[in-house]
């Protein structure tokens, strides 16, 4: 069995638009369900993904799937 983790995709990114400043957002790579794989991201980026998702409402709409230029087909 294989136990190292698979990378993450750069074709995809989960994406937290803030509500209040125009511009600022989060992104985080994901799979094409939005899936984030928490242990592929830095310390930083697991953090901040997760205040993200808290404050969904309130600091930050909710997150969307958008299609990096990386991917093919």
């Amino acid at each position: 069995m294989n136990t190292r983790p698979m990378p993450l995709s750069d074709d995809y990114e989960l994406r937290f638009e803030s509500l209040f400043q125009a511009g600022r957002a989060l992104a985080f790579p994901c799979d094409a369900a939005g899936g984030v794989r928490l242990d592929g991201l830095s310390e930083r980026a697991r953090q901040n993904y997760l205040f993200a998702r808290a404050v969904v409402g309130r600091e930050y709409a909710m997150p969307i799937v958008l299609r990096c230029g990386g991917a093919r087909g």
